[in-house]
């Protein structure tokens, strides 16, 4: 049979698990994945959520934290940090095996702290210490406060996964951000090439949002916009790949690699199809190349699994994406708006999985202290 995970890795872009749960774990499902080629998880509080709630393997460890007197938000953190703590171990093969390349679980910070820079480091340096692994990611959004956690992260030596990010601009600062934080950790003692982090660049939603502009605009009389449905998404990764090369490739990284520093991959988040009228390894196939990431969902892993393309594909069309991108800009489709848009509903998203989270573990707590 062929192994497609094992083929997109040879290809240079390393695929993780947009999930994770106690039965995945425990019932040895994620060191399958790992074996046939997963390199990393990935974790947020929708994910948890589902987990969590749907799930009863954790209902003697809430019983049990209930018992002693703690609160829905500490028994949320106990039990999320034990299955990032089992899934770093089953993980940390891969890590060593790749010199800590890979092997990776990322962990969402408080989305509520996602504008307080501050509370966003204190929370991330509180997580990284409580789960004691090297192969763990903090997750930090790439709003305007997180840019400066990012960089006070990376120069204390914590791994981030930067989240939520939606344009081409705001990765560029991004990137700004974490060789800001090479250089603060280059004036400390810690060894540059210990610390890792990825840029998240969720693209399938930029899609889902640009259509609708799209749609508007057709039905009130622009016919001729058609042909630029479900464009702008792929054209937008292609283009923020050419960035990261510029960077990562340029003089800029160059002191911080000859110290043996990591570039910061490009993670495509997000990759599962929103419209059903779309192939669905639409945000996987024209993405694959070198030094990037794809964090799959499992039905999106098992698409690939079945008929993903297995070739570099992240290079062809460049010049395509540019043309895209120009057209919708001279058509006034405004994607710093849509971006914009797609931040603030993604950060609500997450703060409301969050809040739905606590308030279901709280009546799970209750329920099962009542039944003891």
């Amino acid at each position: 049979m062929v192994n497609r995970i094992r083929q997109i890795t040879a290809l240079g872009q390393a695929l993780w698990l947009d999930y994770i749960s106690r039965d995945l774990i425990r019932s040895g499902q994620l060191s399958d994945l790992i074996e046939e080629g997963i390199t990393g998880v990935t974790t947020n509080p929708t994910i948890f959520h589902k987990a969590i709630t749907s799930d009863t393997l954790y209902d003697e460890d809430i019983r049990a934290l209930a018992r002693e007197g703690r609160s829905a938000t500490e028994i949320y953190e106990a039990l999320t940090l034990s299955d990032v703590g089992e899934a770093a171990d089953c993980l940390r093969p891969v890590y060593n095996e790749t010199h800590g390349r890979d092997g990776f679980v990322s962990l969402e910070v408080d989305p509520k702290l996602a504008n307080d820079s501050a509370a966003t480091i204190a929370e991330a340096r509180r997580l990284f210490n409580a789960l004691r692994r090297p192969n763990v990611m903090i997750k930090v959004p790439g709003t305007e406060a997180g840019l400066e956690a990012i960089s006070a992260l990376i120069g204390e030596g914590i791994n981030v996964n930067v989240t939520l990010i939606f344009s081409v601009a705001t990765y560029e600062r991004v990137m700004d951000a974490y060789l800001e934080g090479l250089r603060r950790l280059s004036q400390t003692t810690r060894p540059l090439g210990l610390v890792s982090s990825v840029a998240s660049f969720f693209v399938s939603r930029i899609d889902t949002l640009t259509d609708k502009v799209l749609e508007h605009r057709i039905r009130n009389g622009e016919p001729h916009l058609e042909p630029l449905y479900g464009l702008a998404a792929v054209a937008s990764a292609k283009i923020a790949y050419q960035r990261y090369k510029a960077v990562f490739n340029g003089p800029r990284f160059a002191p911080f690699r000859a110290a043996g520093a990591r570039p910061q991959r490009p993670l495509w988040a997000s990759t599962s199809t929103k419209n059903p009228a779309y192939p669905d390894t639409k945000y996987v196939d024209p993405l694959i190349g070198v030094n990037t990431v794809n964090t799959l969902p499992p039905p999106t892993l098992a698409a690939v699994r079945d008929h993903g393309v297995t070739a570099q594909t992240l290079e062809r069309d460049v010049d395509e994406a540019e043309r895209v991108m120009q057209e919708l800009a001279g058509l006034k489709i405004d994607l710093e708006w849509i971006t914009g848009v797609l931040l603030d509903e993604g950060l609500r998203a997450f703060a409301d999985s969050f809040d739905r989270l606590l308030e279901d573990i709280e009546a799970k707590r209750t329920a099962l202290l009542a039944s003891a």
